[in-house]
């Protein structure tokens, strides 16, 4: 049994797309440094299996996909030049597909497991 309409297996289906465009954009030599870091942050927070509010929590679990990703993304086009977003679109529906780094994978856990040491430090700073 299908519980989600069409529009929205449509909206995540773009969504993927404009993440992995902007991923793609990112890459590009034409995008202005700050465009890049930002499409970084964005694009890292997308793919990251470590979620802000952690998906099991009802309703609000969904909040940051349905909510932080878009207004990133919106964000990060801003910042980058027409040409190189139109170009960086058509290739991620060409691809169909969110790119795989492991390195990036790994330096993604790596921030996270680094933010959770410093805040269980700052915790137990706090509690004695």
């Amino acid at each position: 049994m299908n519980h989600f309409p069409a529009a929205w297996k449509q909206r995540a289906r773009q969504l993927k797309a404009q993440t992995t465009a902007l991923y793609l954009a990112y890459r590009d030599p034409r995008t202005p440094w700050y465009a890049r870091v930002v499409a970084a942050l964005v694009v890292a927070y997308a793919f990251s299996p470590i979620d802000l509010i952690p998906d099991f929590i009802p309703v609000l679990g969904y909040v940051d996909d349905l909510i932080l990703v878009p207004l990133g993304i919106i964000l990060a086009v801003r910042m980058i030049p027409p040409e190189v977003w139109a170009d960086s679109l058509k290739k991620a529906h060409q691809e169909a597909a969110k790119p795989v780094n492991r390195a990036a994978a790994v330096v993604i856990v790596a921030l996270w497991l680094l933010l959770a040491a410093i805040a269980i430090r700052w915790f137990v700073g706090i509690a004695t």
